[in-house]
């Protein structure tokens, strides 16, 4: 991973070296902060953060449901964001803010110290950067709904979608899909799926999903388009027989599926629906289409 020079570390910019924690920190054994994703694209008019206020906003509902007390206000948290890729000098990156309990052992965290980070960092495709990825419904399910606040993102929830990321590139597979506990499609490791049918867009239910904000923003824009938007189950053989397929998300943006277990997606190529929605959220990033969207580093 490329470094940069400065992490936010609890209300000051600490050198990357510097920005350490207790071998018995209490989220390092158990599981429980809370982070978010969040990209920052350069455009004509400076690096620009994308829907930094949702991130933000769910930055702190998931430290709500861990009972977290943040010592920092969401605009300090927001501000802190624009303030950590400007000390980089990055005019494109990645951002990685996270909410984490100090030392302490027990699972309670109750009397933990709580410490704010956030890290930026030049971040390229995360698949690869293929035109589009093979994937495999993984052996493993989606965490059952009914056992955590799958609302949330919570750090060790994603000890689930390390395991089917391991098993898909055993399978030299590029990701994985998960099923939920009734069979149908849920999500990737760490995006959200849909597909095209009928030329226009289906996509799992939130209600068993982490309901991503670059998923939003792809039903929004595909509203915009005049591309009707459908929600619903989906079973695997139905995802293996869609016109097109693609993934979402903060870190994979927008990701055509060439592949599906053996099954070929529209001959392994970029559908027409999947690019033009790519095309027009890539103008949005960038900065060429007016978006409410953006926050500009100044």
């Amino acid at each position: 991973m490329e470094q940069s020079e400065k992490i936010w570390l609890d209300g000051r910019l600490v050198d990357w070296s510097q920005a350490q924690t207790h071998i018995l920190t209490h989220t390092l054994h158990y599981g429980g902060g809370v982070f978010e994703g969040i990209r920052c694209y350069k455009t004509a008019k400076g690096p620009a953060v994308f829907r930094l206020k949702e991130h933000i906003e769910r930055l702190f509902y998931s430290a709500s449901v861990l009972e977290m007390d943040v010592p920092f206000s969401k605009q300090q948290i927001e501000e802190a964001v624009a303030r950590t890729i400007k000390a980089n000098g990055l005019e494109e990156c990645y951002v990685r803010p996270i909410i984490f309990f100090g030392d302490k052992m027990g699972l309670n965290p109750i009397g933990a110290p709580l410490h704010v980070a956030i890290a930026a960092w030049p971040w390229g495709a995360y698949l690869g950067g293929k035109e589009a990825v093979d994937v495999k419904i993984s052996k493993y399910i989606r965490m059952h709904p009914g056992s955590a606040d799958v609302k949330a993102k919570i750090c060790g929830y994603y000890a689930n979608s390390i395991l089917a990321s391991l098993e898909a590139h055993k399978g030299n597979y590029d990701e994985a899909i998960f099923l939920d506990h009734e069979g149908f499609v849920a999500e990737g490791p760490g995006e959200n799926v849909f597909m095209v049918k009928k030329g226009g867009l289906v996509t799992p239910s939130a209600e068993n999903i982490l309901a991503g904000i670059t998923r939003d923003a792809v039903i929004k824009i595909a509203q915009e388009m005049g591309i009707a938007v459908e929600e619903r189950k989906i079973s695997k053989e139905e995802l293996k027989s869609a016109e097109e397929a693609f993934f979402s998300g903060t870190a994979v943006e927008i990701c055509p599926i060439g592949r599906i277990d053996e099954t070929v997606i529209n001959q392994g190529r970029v559908g027409e629906i999947t690019k033009k929605i790519k095309e027009n959220f890539e103008k949005i990033v960038r900065g060429n289409t007016p978006s409410d969207w953006l926050t500009f580093v100044r």
